[in-house]
């Protein structure tokens, strides 16, 4: 079941300028989708449309299986299924500190004040942020700041995040933890949907991959299927992921035996390379 879908949805400037043609995306219930694509290419416009941010020129956005209205109340009921963390999260912390922040949304439900205790107590646990809580947003890290926002909206209960460029800024430290506690989320039935052009992350985390380039989907598959398509992933201004370039380069320039599809991952590299020592 696709828990959100696009159909032919476009989206048009003021100045007449398309950001999006025709977009058709989906996104299964309780999976990890990625949209890969280089800055520009339409990434955050099309997921401000996921929670009614932005309105199609045309085409029609759908969540749970009905199409958005934007009524104020109908996007209110949206918001708390569908939360969007930022791409930086200056944009989206604002209150003095980390749990008044977070308690923003749950005390805009009309929630009673147990519950909006609760439902923070819970989420920063969640992002091990508890002990920041009375810190100012502002003293934070990068990294600290992102699991902050990604706790506000854990505090709504959504079905679905979107995330816009989530390791964006991060060191490697700070993108790995950010990554497995998106992983872990989508285990608990979350599902998780994210913007990067960081393609060594997606073949780790990703079970759908789309391809965007120039406001158009161009490519659509599991992460072997779409990375199988360099022509395509080079196309896009797009590199393959470093161990699949590594191998390309064995089999073309020294002949050795690393036919298509190449690995994508260490794991699947050293296995690869194992089974051809030991032929």
């Amino acid at each position: 079941m696709n828990i959100i879908e696009t159909k032919n949805v476009t989206y048009q400037y003021p100045d007449g300028t398309n950001a999006l043609e025709n977009i058709n995306f989906s996104a299964a219930k309780g999976k990890i989708i990625a949209l890969l694509g280089p800055n520009g290419a339409g990434k955050s416009t099309l997921f401000l449309h996921f929670n009614g941010i932005l309105q199609p020129t045309s085409g029609n956005v759908m969540v749970d299986g009905k199409c958005l209205k934007y009524k104020k109340e109908d996007l209110m009921n949206l918001r708390q299924k569908v939360g969007i963390v930022f791409q930086n999260p200056d944009d989206q912390l604002f209150a003095p500190t980390v749990q008044e922040d977070v308690a923003f949304g749950p005390m805009n439900l009309g929630l009673s004040k147990e519950e909006v205790k609760k439902r923070v107590d819970e989420s920063l646990r969640r992002v091990e942020m508890v002990e920041f809580k009375k810190k100012a947003p502002h003293h934070l890290s990068g990294g600290q700041k992102k699991r902050v926002a990604i706790a506000g909206i854990l505090a709504m209960h959504p079905k679905i995040m979107v995330l816009d460029e989530p390791t964006s800024g991060l060191d490697p430290r700070g993108a790995s933890r950010i990554m497995k506690l998106l992983y872990e989320l989508n285990r608990e039935g979350i599902t998780i949907i994210i913007s990067t052009h960081d393609v060594d992350l997606v073949p780790l985390y990703a079970h759908t991959v789309y391809i965007i380039s120039k406001g158009n989907i161009i490519k659509k598959g599991n992460p072997q299927e779409v990375f199988e398509d360099a022509q395509t992933i080079r196309k896009a201004n797009l590199r393959l992921p470093r161990i699949a370039h590594l191998m390309e380069i064995l089999q073309k320039e020294d002949k050795l035996p690393f036919d298509k599809p190449y690995p994508l991952t260490i794991g699947e590299a050293r296995r690869r390379i194992c089974n051809q020592i030991k032929d």
